[in-house]
């Protein structure tokens, strides 16, 4: 069984995170069910949020027996420290703990330090004290923010995006964090579901032993897929490198990475898969994609009002309205029969 070891933190878990933000989308006792399937497989490290709705309380119900087993991290994204102790009371509420083992600020625009005037550093310091947090972590889709963070030495966490899509500047960020002795926690390391395959998927990350890849579970098939990987962990070898080359040839630039950042839409527009169609259509079964219900979600596009509003937001500085407009007229074409996928 792979471990991994998060930096200064000295916390040492199963190489296959669970990320546990898509079992918002289940019921209580399919999460449950997943929970303690994957706790029974090996995997020892849960990744929730303030902000993923119910994801907390299916982690407290699944866990409150088996609490000192597995490891939790959570987030907030309060703005300021009253909202920082907010998120934290109600977060060990429902996780039915006493305690978070990384606590995370979630995607700030900002560095959060000491004495500022958000008054965050200083409340996870205070939460710290009491031992209701024991590390303090922060995540990020900005490389700017994620490299102050590092170089501040105030975080012994950093989650980011990092998967086989990932060019020079993520990796120049792994080695921060290895020469800071921090934890590297990789979201997103199916690209939002653009990478369809898992084991190359976890043959890349298998490269660097400081990464803790946070795989997002639904399925029950993608959980025996993961705990699969703890006893017969993909290695690197010449079919996966070629999956990995043509999936960057295919993917790597300027596509949507459906992270949510842009959102919500004023115009209501489901940017975070609809500026991604294209991809999804070819790169997953495209039936589901061409139904009467997301045909009128692609119809959205029409009513773009080009407010700037999605760009400005984007941490990847995409040109989203253009973005939304290729891959809708691409959907036409699909529908039309004109393109086949």
């Amino acid at each position: 069984m792979t471990t991994v070891r998060l930096g200064k933190t000295g916390i040492t878990v199963n190489k296959n995170g669970f990320g546990a933000l898509p079992i918002q989308r289940i019921t209580m006792q399919d999460a449950v069910y997943l929970l303690h399937k994957a706790y029974d497989g090996g995997m020892d490290f849960y990744d929730t949020a303030r902000a993923y709705s119910d994801s907390e309380e299916k982690l407290g119900e699944a866990f409150a027996d088996r609490r000192n087993h597995i490891r939790i991290s959570s987030k907030t994204m309060a703005a300021g420290a009253e909202g920082f102790w907010k998120d934290l009371e109600t977060t060990l509420r429902n996780l039915k703990t006493d305690h978070l083992d990384i606590y995370q600020f979630h995607n700030p625009a900002f560095c959060p330090g000491p004495d500022d005037e958000s008054g965050l550093y200083d409340a996870a310091l205070e939460a710290k004290k009491k031992g209701m947090i024991l590390h303090i972590g922060i995540t990020n889709h900005r490389l700017n923010v994620a490299q102050e963070a590092i170089e501040s030495g105030l975080y012994e966490t950093l989650q980011f995006p990092f998967c086989y899509l990932s060019g020079e500047a993520e990796l120049k960020l792994l080695d921060g964090c290895r020469r800071q002795d921090m934890g590297f926690l990789s979201m997103k390391a199916l690209s939002g579901g653009l990478i369809t395959n898992a084991a190359a998927a976890y043959a890349f990350q298998a490269q660097f032993p400081e990464t803790l890849p946070l795989w997002g579970i639904q399925r029950e098939c993608e959980l025996d897929q993961f705990l699969s990987f703890i006893q017969n962990p993909p290695a690197m070898d010449e079919e996966l490198s070629a999956v990995i080359e043509k999936d960057r040839k295919e993917l790597q630039g300027d596509f949507c990475r459906g992270c949510g950042y842009c959102m919500p839409c004023p115009a209501g527009i489901e940017i975070n898969n609809c500026a991604r169609m294209s991809l999804l259509l070819r790169r997953a079964p495209s039936a589901s994609y061409l139904s009467p219900e997301w045909q009128a979600r692609m119809k959205k596009i029409e009513e773009c009002q080009h407010c700037g509003a999605c760009s400005k937001k984007c941490p990847f500085g995409l040109d989203t309205p253009a973005l939304l407009q290729r891959n809708y007229e691409d959907y036409k074409k699909v529908l039309a029969g004109e393109v086949r996928v």
